[in-house]
């Protein structure tokens, strides 16, 4: 099991899949690391020297922000937009998509589960 950057990454995936695994880290990123530090990208991660490992963290760590870093500086850059009270910043608030998306039929994962409006349902002709 090899640790970067305070993540430990599967040890059966091949190194480019298993550096996702590091929020921050993307597909194509985890090829230039792994480019940089002159690594085969099918290696399984258990098959890494230490040197490959340290090497590979080193990029990491000249290169990039990841991890706690990384969400340090997203959720700060959405609390900005909170407190000037800008309209992302009020989607974000309302738990509502900020990115233009329309809300009448879809984003489900963002506003929730469906509530039901009452009283849709047709009542049934009784005798009298």
């Amino acid at each position: 099991m090899a640790r970067i950057s305070g993540v430990t990454i599967p040890s059966e995936k091949q190194v480019w899949v298993a550096l996702t695994y590091v929020y921050g880290i993307g597909p194509k990123t985890s090829l230039t690391i792994i480019e940089k530090a002159k690594v085969e990208k099918t290696t399984r991660v258990k098959d890494l020297t230490d040197a490959e490992i340290s090497r590979i963290q080193d990029i990491i760590n000249a290169d990039l922000l990841v991890e706690g870093e990384l969400q340090r500086i997203v959720s700060g850059n959405i609390k900005r937009l909170k407190d000037i009270n800008s309209y992302r910043g009020l989607r974000h608030k309302a738990n509502l998509p900020s990115r233009g998306q329309r809300t009448k039929t879809n984003a489900r994962t963002r506003r929730g589960k469906k509530v039901t409006v009452g009283g849709t349902a047709k009542k049934v002709a009784s005798k009298t």
